[in-house]
């Protein structure tokens, strides 16, 4: 059993290759996309329908309902799941996603927290009820930690002052006498490199099918359902959709726009897939293919 990540933009065919040497090769696929994990957005995230699956498990697609909250965490959970079920059936592991930042903190790890006393949870929540007051008391508490999040991250600033209030040590410090410790033990990882104009016409083209797949239809019901609040709905492709909704954009600005926002994700995915993981072969699908065959063939 050999673990393989394959990175690259949105749009590049990571979720193709992956499919195709998961069939060939007998795989598994943990999915590591921040829209995909949701049930009910399907059009918007762009995610393999089941037809495409076909018998490959998949994890960390369709996983939570648009108005509940993930962390790392829950991916971290996603790909002990993965991973055990791969082991258990003798079969590769294929981390594919865009979220790169998720496949990093599971080469990295997380350091471990402790569980949460209810009266301490309780005090959390009291302050949470006004969040400009909670993020500056987190800011007394941990100015280093308040620096990294904003005074909006509800999620963070929660788990800030829990960690504190729990064991009397500001997050900063604890996380210092913590130091988190890698998940994945051998890793093998890919990066597909496209052109640049490629790309931005393969952008083109999927925003183009996601409206002929009915993403108008598709936001229509996830507002109805769920409302704007969700961090969800706020994604690439839902929060244009809105605005068109609203009158601030025509239907052809709308598109445009999804496909302005897609090639600017793109671009910062390109960013930090570069700058934060060791060097690894970037090269084209076609080259990949060859070479992660050449290494689960060994």
């Amino acid at each position: 059993m050999k673990t393989v990540a394959i990175l690259g933009p949105t749009a590049s065919g990571k979720t193709e290759l992956s499919i195709d040497l998961a069939t060939t090769y007998s795989g598994v696929i943990l999915s590591l996309d921040s829209l995909s994990i949701y049930q009910e957005i399907d059009i918007a995230s762009a995610k393999p329908t089941p037809q495409e699956r076909g018998n490959i498990p998949h994890f960390g697609i369709d996983v939570i309902k648009p108005n509940q909250h993930f962390s790392v965490a829950t991916f971290i959970t996603l790909y002990q799941e993965a991973y055990a079920y791969a082991k258990a059936h003798n079969q590769h592991l294929f981390i594919v996603g865009g979220t790169s930042f998720y496949l990093k903190a599971l080469m990295e790890g997380i350091s471990d927290t402790p569980a949460i006393d209810p009266e301490v949870n309780k005090k959390v929540q009291k302050e949470l009820m006004n969040l400009s007051d909670a993020y500056r008391q987190l800011e007394a508490i941990d100015p280093d930690y308040a620096k990294k999040i904003t005074p909006s991250d509800r999620y963070r600033i929660e788990k800030g002052l829990q960690l504190y209030y729990q064991t009397g040590t500001p997050p900063t410090r604890y996380f210092a006498e913590h130091p988190p410790k890698p998940l994945i033990e051998e890793l093998f990882l890919f990066e597909i490199g496209i052109d640049r104009a490629v790309l931005q016409k393969r952008i083109e083209q999927r925003t183009q099918a996601m409206m002929e797949a009915g993403l108008v239809d598709e936001v229509a019901d996830l507002e109805k359902r769920y409302g704007r609040e969700p961090n969800a709905m706020k994604a690439i492709g839902i929060i244009e959709v809105l605005d068109y909704f609203d009158g601030k954009l025509s239907f052809e600005q709308m598109q445009e726009r999804i496909a302005i926002h897609t090639r600017q994700l793109a671009k910062r995915q390109s960013t930090f897939n570069t700058t934060q993981f060791p060097p690894h072969l970037k090269a084209s699908r076609e080259v990949l293919k060859t070479h992660i065959a050449e290494l689960l063939e060994a």
